[in-house]
């Protein structure tokens, strides 16, 4: 598979084409020319804001409350503190609300950004892996159709399978 990075060849997209190099990744320049204001066109600006709305919510009402459930139930008790009960319902609360926002967008595509596995979907691996195993609250997954087959899509992944191998969960 080839992977295509998008934006102006004299600008940050060298960054991720220094790393695709340095990792012998295949890649394809999708050359955007914003003097040409290519860069506004209605394509580029929604393939570029889906990831970036997903990423947002991953990032601020996703992995929060999830990061504090794995502190409340997992670090916690191994630093000899009591789970705050009251906490740990709300934080549920929370991760409730969000993924019934992903039950709805999954229902319509594949992954988050759209019909192509992106970052948006990478970045919900590491914290999830916790939700699903560790803690022990796969049902917040399972109860959603969509999410479900999401998970199960993006966490057997061969990529995410050797992450596992080589980096398996604490806990």
């Amino acid at each position: 598979m080839v992977v295509k990075v998008y934006g102006p060849s004299y600008a940050s997209p060298k960054r991720v084409i220094g790393l695709f190099i340095e990792k012998g990744i295949e890649f394809e320049v999708v050359d955007v020319d914003v003097f040409k204001a290519e860069n506004r066109n209605p394509d580029y600006l929604k393939l570029q804001r889906v990831i970036e709305q997903w990423l947002e919510v991953e990032g601020h009402k996703y992995q929060p409350p999830l990061y504090d459930l794995i502190v409340e139930l997992l670090f916690g008790p191994k630093m000899g503190k009591t789970p705050d009960e009251k906490r740990i319902k709300e934080d549920e609360e929370k991760l409730v609300r969000v993924l019934d926002v992903y039950e709805e967008r999954l229902s319509k595509t594949k992954y988050l950004a759209g019909g192509s596995f992106s970052l948006a979907d990478l970045s919900h691996l590491p914290f999830t892996q916790y939700l699903v195993t560790s803690l022990e609250k796969e049902y917040l997954i399972r109860d959603r159709k969509h999410v479900s087959a999401w998970w199960d899509d993006i966490s057997n992944r061969p990529a995410w399978k050797k992450v596992l191998q080589l980096y398996p969960p604490p806990f």
